[in-house]
């Protein structure tokens, strides 16, 4: 354009706004990624369009201050790197992106984390790393459209392994969670399975399928064992042979290489390690296993106590009963429950007729969920407290259940409908069970797909 005067229609353009360039996590959430039918790797049709999408993430990331979103934007820049074969800069990110979720304290952040990581990794043939990832990121307590997704990138990893029958484990477990409701995870799990098929037939299915202490690379420690002709009790390695003698008339199971065990001259229990040797004598009346590095036990009428693996108090006597650490916080019973932390400080007023957690899809957790929730009850009304003792929900309904995404609870009239993750209402109590509360939160989740 020159100096002169505009030509027609150029002015009713100035006068419009260059529409703003899509949001990249926004373009990410709809990718739709081919998957190759041999190498079971996501292709992208036009890797220029994921380059500007992986810069516009940059510059998102630039503003974000707080943990939440740069955990968030960082592993979706690792996901872009990833497809685009920029292994090195995607596991940096993934990594980085693991410490700012882990940070946060939140479950099903950090398993998206731990997940992205666990993906690049098996690009990078680093599998020992990327299968402990995807392990431990499958809780139970996450939404089953997630855990799917993990079975399924498990499935893809095992594959890569020739660890074909396990393989095939991790696509049925996907199937079983969401096969009937998600069309797009049948036609990925159906490629992957003739892909299987194609590498058995011509190598056949691979090792046997690993166990969870296997992947995790837990230890095998030993189990208590009793020896027939004396009656008392020592240790067994997996093979079943004796590795600690049998002298106790009590023995309990190790928990952090650790185990409480009980003579049979003495009413106290001592604490042994794995290779039988004592760590500390008889000291306690009763005493509980380890966990997070603390134990419970008695010494005398004054109550538990928590001491950590030199036997040094942590947590001062005074409690009428008590239940594991976990992630740092246990929960207690004095004048009622509560909660304290690994310093002993009050953390949840124990003012609480019962703490007893139940989940939507039927089990029950003794505490805390691994999200750091727990169901409490006030004169039989429950509701919901974290671990730092927020409550979240007031005690106010006769059953709470604990969903990944939402709280199931039921009115004065005995019918169910649920609240959100900060307490407030999401759907009206109107049905007659849980499972139709359900249903309706599939519903509203219904265009959420986990971006691994």
């Amino acid at each position: 354009m020159d100096d002169g005067e505009p030509a027609a229609g150029a002015a009713d353009d100035a006068d419009q706004e260059p529409e703003p360039p899509a949001d990249p996590e926004q373009v990410l959430a709809n990718y739709r990624w081919r998957l190759d039918p041999t190498s079971l790797r996501d292709v992208v049709d036009d890797p220029e369009e994921l380059r500007t999408v992986r810069d516009r993430l940059t510059d998102k990331l630039a503003g974000a201050l707080d943990n939440r979103s740069r955990a968030r934007l960082l592993s979706l820049r690792a996901v872009a790197s990833r497809v685009l074969g920029d292994l090195d800069d995607a596991l940096a990110d993934g990594r980085m992106a693991l410490t700012y979720a882990e940070a946060t304290g939140e479950l099903r952040r950090a398993a998206l984390a731990q997940a992205r990581l666990a993906h690049v990794l098996r690009w990078r043939g680093e599998f020992a790393e990327a299968d402990r990832l995807f392990a431990e990121a499958n809780s139970a307590e996450l939404p089953d459209r997630l855990r799917a997704a993990l079975h399924e990138h498990s499935a893809r990893c095992c594959y890569d392994q020739g660890r074909l029958i396990e393989a095939c484990h991790h696509f049925e477990r996907a199937l079983d969670l969401r096969g009937e409701g998600d069309a797009e995870l049948l036609a990925r799990v159906r490629i992957g399975l003739d892909a299987i098929a194609t590498r058995a037939e011509a190598g056949g299915f691979g090792p046997y399928p690993r166990g969870w202490d296997e992947i995790l690379e837990r230890d095998r420690s030993p189990v208590p064992a009793r020896d027939g002709g004396q009656g008392l009790w020592g240790y067994a390695d997996p093979e079943g042979d004796m590795v600690v003698p049998a002298r106790y008339a009590e023995a309990q199971p190790f928990r952090d290489g650790l185990a409480w065990v009980r003579g049979p001259q003495t009413d106290r229990w001592s604490l042994i390690d794995l290779t039988g040797e004592t760590l500390i004598g008889p000291t306690y009346l009763a005493a509980r296993p380890f966990s997070d590095g603390l134990a419970w036990v008695v010494r005398d009428e004054s109550g538990w106590l928590a001491v950590d693996t030199a036997g040094e108090v942590v947590v001062p006597p005074g409690f009428a009963d008590v239940r594991p650490f976990r992630k740092g916080v246990a929960v207690v019973r004095r004048e009622g429950w509560g909660a304290v932390d690994r310093t002993g400080r009050i953390v949840v007023p124990t003012r609480y007729h019962g703490f007893h957690t139940a989940l939507a899809d039927g089990r029950y957790v003794d505490g805390f969920t691994d999200e750091g929730l727990a169901v409490i009850d006030l004169a039989g009304r429950k509701g919901v407290v974290d671990r730092t003792g927020m409550v979240i929900v007031a005690p106010a309904h006769p059953v709470l259940l604990i969903h990944p995404v939402a709280f199931l609870a039921t009115n004065g009239g005995g019918r169910w409908g649920a609240l959100d993750r900060r307490g407030e209402p999401l759907i009206d109590p109107v049905y007659r069970n849980p499972d139709e509360v359900v249903a309706e939160i599939e519903a509203l989740l219904a265009d959420t797909t986990p971006m691994l």
